[in-house]
């Protein structure tokens, strides 16, 4: 099974209002460009051959837009995976053996900025790839 497929049928977090919902854009844009954008992309678009290990066997940077996966998962994943390092929020999801390059930014970014920064991603997605990261969240749709 890929990383992908496991992922997929892990259980997502529950919450009455959507964790991304009501966030400051503005804010999340400056904290994307100062915090991610050397790695994701300016324009969100990640780095070449995202989808192929490196020679270190790390992945490469994924896009954020809606030509990556960042809209396939839940957002308590996305919130962890800023916040604790990509391999930590996958060890905490049961998920162990994962060689990410992402580092965790908790040390220099509250929850708030995090979510910030998730919503401004969020924000830049047509509404399918909303509905479909709503639904990985939340179950049904509203």
């Amino acid at each position: 099974m890929t990383l992908t497929a496991a992922l997929f049928l892990l259980p997502a977090a529950a919450s009455a209002e959507h964790l991304l919902g009501g966030r400051d854009i503005d804010a999340g844009a400056a904290l994307y460009a100062e915090h991610c954008a050397s790695c994701h992309g300016a324009e969100l678009e990640g780095q070449p051959d995202w989808q192929s290990p490196g020679p270190d066997g790390v992945l490469p940077a994924p896009p954020h837009d809606v030509t990556g996966h960042t809209w396939h998962h839940d957002s308590q994943l996305l919130l962890d995976y800023v916040r604790l390092g990509g391999a930590a929020a996958l060890e905490a999801r049961g998920v162990s053996g994962f060689e990410s390059g992402m580092p965790g930014l908790g040390d220099q970014l509250s929850e708030s900025d995090i979510l910030d920064i998730l919503g401004f991603i969020r924000s830049t997605w047509p509404e399918h790839a909303k509905r479909v990261q709503q639904e990985r969240t939340h179950g049904a749709s509203d």
